[in-house]
């Protein structure tokens, strides 16, 4: 039943993503979904240290609200980093290159995706509780960069992306000008 719950609050939420997009920008779904995802892992990792006893098990009442912040997590997943990892890249890279770009992101986010779901196991028999702070420690670098360097491309229409790019505080160095 926890499954179902789960797919219902991310579908739910990837939906809310879908209509919340173009209103509110990118970045205000990409923010306070990565706030969420680090509260929750964070709070994930601290029962599972503090919890679990000698036979790897929790009471009945820490499942449920392993449920509920696996819900939470899955929520400010499924508003931010799941469909907008996606759709920025579909938006960022100028249209001489939007396909093939758009193909190598998606490629390195399944290959990424595919070698955390093979990890997991090994990782958390490793790391114990202390995975889930490793994660957590990642939300945090992924929030600074999407903080700092990813401009928001909100009601852009594509020809104007290359300047969102030009006018950019950091990218401007990198991006030519046009003649």
């Amino acid at each position: 039943m926890s499954s179902v719950i789960i797919i219902v609050v991310a579908a739910l939420c990837t939906f809310g993503s879908m209509v919340l997009a173009d209103r509110i920008g990118r970045r205000v779904l990409f923010l306070p979904g990565d706030i969420v995802m680090f509260v929750s892992q964070i709070i994930v990792g601290a029962i599972m240290g503090t919890q679990l006893g000698d036979q790897g098990s929790l009471s009945k009442a820490y499942g449920y609200v392993m449920v509920v912040l696996i819900c939470i997590y899955v929520g400010g997943f499924s508003l931010s980093w799941g469909p907008l990892a996606l759709l920025v890249p579909s938006e960022i890279f100028p249209l001489e290159i939007r396909s093939a770009g758009q193909s190598i992101t998606v490629a390195v986010n399944f290959l990424f995706t595919g070698a955390v779901a093979q990890t997991f196991l090994a990782m958390l028999c490793h790391m114990k509780s202390g995975l889930f702070f490793f994660f957590a420690d990642w939300l945090v670098v992924m929030t600074v960069f999407v903080y700092m360097l990813l401009p928001e491309t909100k009601k852009l229409p594509i020809e104007k992306i290359d300047q969102v790019w030009r006018e950019h505080w950091f990218w401007k160095k990198y991006c030519g000008t046009i003649i």
